[in-house]
């Protein structure tokens, strides 16, 4: 009776509330909660249930990157900008010469070729140790031809969690980037966007993590 009263009174309420319950029984492991979001919505469950994935992805990457110091990616950048150090900049489809003069949060300003955008980059060192590096290096035919674009968000990238790569520092590890280089060299160091490898602390490469497309460790 009581029931019937508080539907009366409130049929709009009670409408959502008979939605949710016919959207529970089409789909078992739907939550109530879920439910009314998908009826406020006014999108399909599987479409709410991907954006909600979505966000949750977003989340974990932010508590990800947050749990990762930058303080040795961002000393090994600054020692190249105080020192006018030139750098081959590698991107998707060509390598430049240049000179880091500034860091932006999403960009780097070049001497030579003004700012650059970060997703551009797929890796930086100086030139000589790059010179030395590069007729070493390996491909992946199809990335090769065709460099894999990088998602604006990061939840849609291959790699964004920093974490994993922490407890191989030290070890050797191999790479594989969007234009298909492969590099296959210690992890000397790893900061919430990118990493630092290489064979010592005077010879290393910036690998920022969106432009890797897979990775595994070689070592332990």
């Amino acid at each position: 009776m009581k029931c019937r009263i508080w539907k009366k009174l409130h049929r709009e309420e009670a409408g959502r509330f008979d939605q949710a319950y016919a959207l529970m029984e089409k789909h078992p492991t739907l939550p109530l909660a879920e439910a009314f979001g998908v009826i406020q919505s006014g999108m399909s469950v599987d479409d709410f249930t991907a954006r909600r994935a979505r966000a949750k992805k977003k989340e974990e990457v932010k508590v990800a990157r947050s749990a990762v110091t930058a303080e040795l990616v961002d000393g090994w950048i600054a020692a190249l900008i105080a020192a006018k150090t030139e750098l081959t900049v590698v991107l998707a489809e060509r390598t430049a010469l240049d000179v880091i003069t500034k860091v932006e949060p999403v960009a780097f300003q070049l001497e030579r070729s003004g700012r650059l955008e970060k997703l551009q980059v797929v890796a930086l060192a100086a030139r000589a140790l790059w010179e030395k590096l590069s007729a070493g290096l390996t491909r992946e035919p199809k990335l090769a031809q065709k460099p894999a674009q990088v998602a604006r968000q990061p939840a849609k990238r291959p790699v964004s969690d920093p974490r994993p790569f922490l407890e191989h520092v030290g070890q050797r590890v191999e790479l594989v980037l969007r234009n298909g280089l492969t590099l296959g060299l210690p992890l000397h160091g790893v900061g919430p966007f990118d990493l630092l490898v290489g064979e010592s602390a005077e010879a290393l490469v910036f690998v920022p993590l969106h432009a890797i497309v897979q990775w595994k460790a070689l070592e332990g």
